[in-house]
């Protein structure tokens, strides 16, 4: 299933996202030797329509077109079947971005396979790149709090969000071998999305290594993701005021990295439709209740939260969710429990 290369194949380098299935028969891992050894791995289209990752990449390697690397690169282009169709997936097919936890689907044996070969390799950091639906700031992803990670994270954003679910994504994956974050780079195609992906990549190519001390604390603002908001499947929902059984303002996406207070309306649901949203925790537990406040056909919020990648694109919410839900924490003060996380206010 995975095809694997030591140089790139003619053509990569100018060819859009939609047109990669004439060069690869699907996904492939590429290495380029640098100067240092230790590679720096960069994964894109793992969603087949979030392509600034590809045009990132691609901008990097024609700066160092005829000149050595200043570090070994690990390249996977994901998922060439669904960017052929400029969707997230290919329809009844998995979600790139969810392959890589247990499972014995060849999936799941690719990524596996992947993780070997990058930890014979040495890697020395890895970079998933993403774009989003809504109205989103850039900012990094991690799965590990430790000060490598933490650098990592805010040498693209001041803005880091620490997620440990869904444990099954790339970064999750790589956060084992490497320190790993995951970029969100806004909607795709922007010029600066594409830009600062680039600035990144480039600078963690020339990086020796990475501190070992703390990043100080009033140089991040560190969010963790506390709920995963979902539609359940029973219930239809519309943004545009349709008919369905759960109604979202169409201006939703406005609250993504707001702090939203209680009170504040969340959704309308249909007199006699018994419609629900759920919010499922880290621990696999539904906590709407702990997040919403139910009364008559209203939900609102019952405590201060910041919602992030809250979507209006009816097949994303199907597919993956609504939004997450995060609460600000000090990494010095936060305890893995996570009931204990020490919370400080956003506003």
């Amino acid at each position: 299933m995975l095809t694997t290369l030591d140089e790139l194949p003619e053509g990569f380098l100018d060819i859009e996202a939609n047109r990669l299935h004439e060069l690869f028969d699907g996904p492939t891992l590429m290495h380029l030797s640098g100067r240092r050894v230790e590679p720096l791995f960069v994964s894109v289209l793992l969603h087949g329509n979030e392509y600034s990752g590809l045009v990132a990449i691609q901008q990097i390697l024609r700066k160092y077109a005829g000149k050595e690397l200043p570090r070994s690169l690990s390249i996977l282009v994901g998922n060439v079947e669904a960017a052929r169709l400029n969707a997230r997936v290919v329809p009844g097919h998995a979600d790139y971005n969810r392959i890589w936890g247990f499972g014995d689907t060849p999936e799941h044996r690719m990524t596996h396979q992947i993780c070997s070969d990058l930890a014979e390799r040495d890697v020395f950091a890895a970079i998933d790149i993403h774009n989003n639906t809504g109205k989103n700031p850039h900012y990094a992803l991690i799965c590990n709090l430790d000060d490598h990670h933490c650098h990592l994270a805010t040498l693209f954003s001041r803005t880091v969000v620490y997620a440990r679910k869904p444990d099954t994504t790339c970064t999750w994956a790589m956060s084992g071998l490497c320190p790993a974050v995951t970029l969100e780079c806004g909607l795709p195609g922007e010029s600066y999305a594409i830009d600062h992906a680039v600035e990144f990549i480039d600078a963690c190519m020339n990086l020796s290594g990475l501190p070992d001390t703390p990043v100080p604390p009033q140089d991040v603002d560190l969010f963790h993701t506390v709920a995963i908001v979902k539609v359940p499947a029973r219930f239809s929902f519309s943004f545009d005021g349709d008919a369905a059984d759960i109604h979202f303002d169409g201006k939703l996406t406005s609250m993504n990295f707001n702090e939203i207070q209680p009170g504040t309306l969340f959704c309308h649901v249909t007199d006699g439709s018994y419609a629900e949203i759920e919010a499922w925790d880290e621990h696999g537990r539904n906590r709407a209740d702990k997040y919403f406040q139910h009364e008559g056909n209203r939900y609102t919020f019952r405590v201060p939260v910041m919602p992030a990648m809250l979507t209006s694109n009816p097949d994303i919410v199907r597919i993956d969710c609504l939004c997450y839900l995060m609460e600000r924490i000090r990494k010095d003060e936060y305890h893995e429990a996570g009931e204990e996380a020490a919370r400080v206010q956003t506003s």
